[in-house]
């Protein structure tokens, strides 16, 4: 087991690439989820009938490593609910009801910002997180008393059909290098890197215009294959460094933000708005008119369907993310959540599951898997109840990307078992440690 180039290739289906992001105004309720995909949950400080603005705190950040949530529109608080988290848990939710005006609050204040504390600081009060799906408080990555040499900004979209990170990293320059100016002025990086795809020449001319007279600023053009977008396999093919097991790109001396995130610190840098808005990839089989749209955060996945048209024929599934780890939604009134970087709509035909045979053992899950396991003898021991090997085998290191499944003859629904073998690894080793 060891960390490789591989990947596969999938097909570049970018309808939404180059096009102007269009954005949605609402005059319905936004539903405002306290904790975003990883972190400790917010606690609310409004309560039913309170007036809030754009950017007004509905609820402070937590105990330990969490993230503050403001409102995304004007309006009044009708009250704090409790609905499923994307992860499947149930959590507490800020349901306000838009005027339509989307009226700034007039507090809003760009932080002062002399000191690594301080940056720090700004970055928990922006509300914002890891925008490209992983929804981890951003500020926690850089809070670290490790040293961090190199930052890398990730505008490699290596899933079909997204394209929002792109969109920012070409239409939000601005606040991107107002972010990298700041971080870099009062954390002692040495490197900033722009990683990009081969096939994206938009992103390719914008990064060289990003590094353009800064020696320690560079651009790295990867290439298309997934999953190089994920952190662990995008330090390893920038910088040459392996992230091991249960370990951060920041154990390596460095921090991978995307450009949607950089771009939303930016903004709250000189502006004092926090997150309370962005840009998301709207596509899919089933969608009329495939487009990126900058929507409130909170609104719900039907209204922004319906702003692209609505469905062209009837969707068998609805996916937050990208095609091979996003997260189906059991219904399109959920939210567009802090981390959602696209939402996608398939017809009947695209969502069907494909029938499960048996293991040929041809290997073609591991002659692709970018961290060298092989899955099926992780399942293996699995069912053997061999749970001592399955660290061993890699189980732990697997980072769900999905490949295996892509290619695997036998249509396995391998990423599921590991979900659910990491899962049972960690409560038995929970247990042999208490004993």
């Amino acid at each position: 087991m060891a960390f490789s180039l591989k990947g596969i290739h999938l097909p570049y289906k970018k309808g939404t690439a180059g096009k102007p992001a269009e954005k949605l105004v609402t005059e319905n309720t936004v539903t405002l989820p306290v904790v975003s995909n990883a972190g400790n949950p917010a606690v609310p400080v409004v309560k039913a009938g309170d007036e809030v603005k754009v950017g007004t705190l509905v609820a402070k950040a937590g105990e330990g490593v969490s993230s503050p949530v403001y409102s995304s529109v004007s309006g009044k608080v009708v009250g704090i609910s409790e609905i499923f988290n994307s992860n499947g848990s149930r959590v507490q939710a800020v349901v306000v009801d838009s005027d339509g005006e989307m009226t700034a609050d007039e507090n809003l204040a760009a932080p002062v910002i002399d000191s690594k504390e301080s940056l720090i600081e700004a970055m928990k009060q922006s509300g914002v997180v890891g925008l490209g799906g992983a929804g981890y408080p951003t500020y926690a990555k850089f809070d670290v008393k490790s040293e961090i040499d190199c930052l890398i900004v990730n505008s490699v979209e290596c899933e079909p059909y997204i394209t929002s990170d792109s969109w920012a990293l070409v239409n939000r320059a601005d606040d991107i290098i107002a972010a990298l100016d700041i971080i870099t002025k009062y954390i002692d990086i040495k490197k900033v890197v722009v990683a990009v795809t081969d096939k994206n020449s938009a992103c390719i001319e914008k990064g060289k215009e990003i590094v353009a007279g800064k020696s320690n600023y560079s651009l790295s053009v990867v290439s298309t294959k997934y999953p190089v977008g994920n952190e662990k396999v995008l330090v390893y093919s920038v910088l040459g460094r392996k992230v091991g097991d249960g370990k951060l790109p920041v154990d390596e001396g460095c921090v991978v933000c995307n450009s949607t995130t950089l771009a939303a610190l930016g903004k709250y840098f000189t502006t004092g708005m926090p997150l309370t808005e962005r840009c998301i990839t709207v596509d899919g089989s089933a969608v009329k008119e495939p487009k990126n749209v900058i929507v409130p955060i909170g609104i719900s996945l039907g209204e922004v369907f319906e702003f692209c048209g609505g469905f062209k024929s009837e969707p068998g599934k609805v996916i937050y993310g990208g095609p091979m780890k996003g997260i189906s939604v059991p219904s399109i009134k959920e939210p567009v959540l802090k981390q959602t970087n696209a939402i996608l709509a398939f017809d009947k035909k695209d969502s069907v599951t494909p029938k499960e045979t048996a293991c040929i053992r041809c290997g073609s899950c591991v002659n692709h898997c970018a961290m060298g396991i092989d899955i099926s003898e992780v399942v293996r021991a699995y069912e053997k109840g061999e749970f001592e090997s399955l660290e061993k085998l890699g189980a732990t290191l697997c980072m769900e990307c999905g490949c295996c499944a892509y290619v695997c003859p036998a249509k396995r629904p391998l990423v599921q078992s590991i979900r659910l073998i990491k899962g049972e690894y960690r409560e038995w080793k929970a247990k042999e440690a208490n004993a």
